[in-house]
């Protein structure tokens, strides 16, 4: 990716942080979160997600994962990483698997999570990830929330 992709925007006045997760294909862990994210966070999130070299396609087993879980599949697309996307992100969550010092020029505004890359998995790994990324996207917006109730700035 060119450095020019990720410039920085200047602030916006919106309650809700800006979180873009981002896996390496985009295609299982990324929207997974992004799911889950637009639920149960939407109160502290506006959320995106997008891969470094995506697959172009959710996997079936990744949608049944979701919906099992009670979560919507609609609008899940499996896509790069656009610069609109990036420049726009408040936090960016890293679950490809590449240290955020090597995946982007422009690293201050991402997090790594290590999350095991269920793809071609069966599907009691698929519900593993699945819960493992659920309580951290709870935990980012319990902290999200706390930080709001507080007057502190987010992230």
């Amino acid at each position: 990716m060119k450095e020019t992709q990720f410039a920085k925007t200047p602030p916006r006045k919106s309650t809700l942080t800006r979180v873009l997760f981002i896996c390496f294909g985009n295609a299982c862990r990324s929207p997974i979160a992004e799911s889950i994210a637009r639920y149960d966070a939407a109160d502290v999130m506006e959320v995106s997600s997008a891969g470094l070299v995506p697959l172009g396609f959710i996997p079936q087993l990744t949608k049944e994962t979701i919906t099992k879980n009670g979560y919507s599949t609609d609008g899940l697309k499996s896509k790069t990483i656009s610069p609109k996307a990036w420049s726009s992100a408040d936090i960016v969550i890293n679950m490809s698997g590449t240290p955020r010092e090597r995946a982007f020029p422009d690293y201050d505004k991402v997090e790594d999570w290590l999350v095991e890359d269920p793809y071609g998995a069966d599907a009691r790994l698929y519900q593993t990830i699945f819960e493992s990324i659920q309580r951290r996207v709870g935990q980012l917006a319990e902290e999200l929330r706390h930080k709001r109730e507080s007057g502190q700035r987010q992230r």
